[in-house]
Order: C-alpha cells, then structure tokens, then sequence
C-alpha cells in the first residue's frame, strides 16, 4: 500500500473493491511521527502474521500490538475491532491473491501450451504475491472463524472467487486432453486446491525458500508428475 500524506483518508489495496468494514474515517494522523497509511500497512502485515499463525479465535491483539511497537488502543483506534481488523486483513490478501490469479491464467503462452503452462503460473504468482507474507495465505483459509458470522461470509466469498479459477483452469487442462466429464473436472479442482494449500503450509515450514525458489520446485514437480 502506498503511503499518502498524514491527513489523507486510509489508503485502499488497488484491486480491493471496498474499504473493509469497521475502518474509521477522519481518525488522526499516523502515530510517532509515522504517515497514517505506512502505519496502517505495519499493522496488517503484523495481524496477518498473526491471524495466519493462530486463526481468528485464537490470534491476540496485544501480540500484533507488541510486533508493531504501538498500544492496543491503537489498533481499535484504527480498525474499531478485532474482526474489523481481521476483515481488513481478509479484503487485502484476498485482493492479492485473487490478482495474481487473474494475471496468471490471462497471461498463458501460445494455446498449444497454454494449458501446460498453467498450473505453473498459477503457483508462481501466488508465491509471488505472498512473498514476505506468507501466513497470510491461511487469513483466506481460516477454519477458526465462527459460523454464520460476517467474518465466515466474507471468507467464504473469497474463497469461492479462488475457487472458481481453480475450476475454469482445471476443466480446461481436462478439456484440452478430451475429457469433458465434468465430475472428473470437479475432483480435479479439489485436487488442485488441496495441492496449492499443502505447498503453502510447506513452504511455511521452510522460512529459507524463497518465491523464485518454490516456482522453481514445483517446476520440477510438475514435470516429474507429467512424466510419471
């Protein structure tokens, strides 16, 4: 997120549709002498980490407060609540990976390929895109959330956006092989998304690689499963 001037109104993720809800307008000027938009950006990335980590239930305002170097008053001061932030963590990453998605599947090679190509450069922006954020990923995947809430909504709409690239993508690479059958497209989509999340917790676990080392990973992963 960009930094604007300190009395400016919060700056919003470009590809966010919406402010997230339980921001405040017209709150103060950022805190320390820090512009309110480079304060608001240290404390997302905090609670991403955080909520990432812990889940929603479990994920403490006073341990983001502490990593960001400001009051829990603070935080309230910017995000009204725990789920305001959680939210506004939720619109963001969503933002991004929805994005890089997007930019992936529009930007394939020739038509020959393009489905080949795919899973690929589907992978490579995603760990593109949460490259210094990777808890962040589990913000979108949160089973903590309670049911019914607007914070399990709000996901779940998310969720079912990512899903529906997974689905377009896998029916194409089925079609491209002259498989139509669209349960066998459905199991695949399953597959597929499982598969992302496993490498997202693996690549958790492994601090040391980075996103230009996990594309090329699973650029020999996959190579050895179409080979097998």
């Amino acid at each position: 997120m960009d930094s604007t001037s300190a009395g400016a109104e919060p700056a919003i993720p470009p590809t966010a549709a919406s402010p997230p809800a339980g921001r405040r307008r017209g709150r103060p000027a950022g805190t320390k002498g820090v512009p309110r938009a480079e304060r608001e950006e240290q404390i997302l990335a905090a609670a991403m980490e955080e909520f990432g980590r812990h889940g929603h239930a479990s994920a403490s305002m006073a341990a983001i407060a502490r990593r960001v170097g400001v009051t829990k008053p603070m935080l309230y001061a910017y995000f009204d609540s725990k789920d305001g932030l959680y939210l506004a963590c939720l619109e963001h990453i969503a933002a991004r990976v929805i994005a890089a998605i997007d930019e992936a599947m529009s930007s394939r090679g020739p038509a020959a390929t393009a489905e080949e190509q795919l899973p690929h450069a589907v992978l490579t922006g995603l760990f593109t895109a949460l490259e210094g954020r990777r808890h962040a990923w589990f913000v979108l995947y949160d089973r903590t959330l309670p049911p019914g809430s607007e914070l399990r909504l709000a996901a779940q709409r998310h969720r079912e956006a990512v899903d529906g690239f997974a689905a377009t993508g896998t029916a194409a690479l089925l079609s491209g092989r002259g498989n139509e059958d669209p349960l066998d497209a459905d199991a695949l989509k399953h597959v597929w998304t499982g598969t992302v999340s496993a490498l997202m917790g693996w690549w958790i676990a492994h601090p040391d690689q980075s996103a230009q080392d996990m594309s090329t990973r699973c650029a020999r992963l996959l190579t050895a499963i179409r080979s097998a």
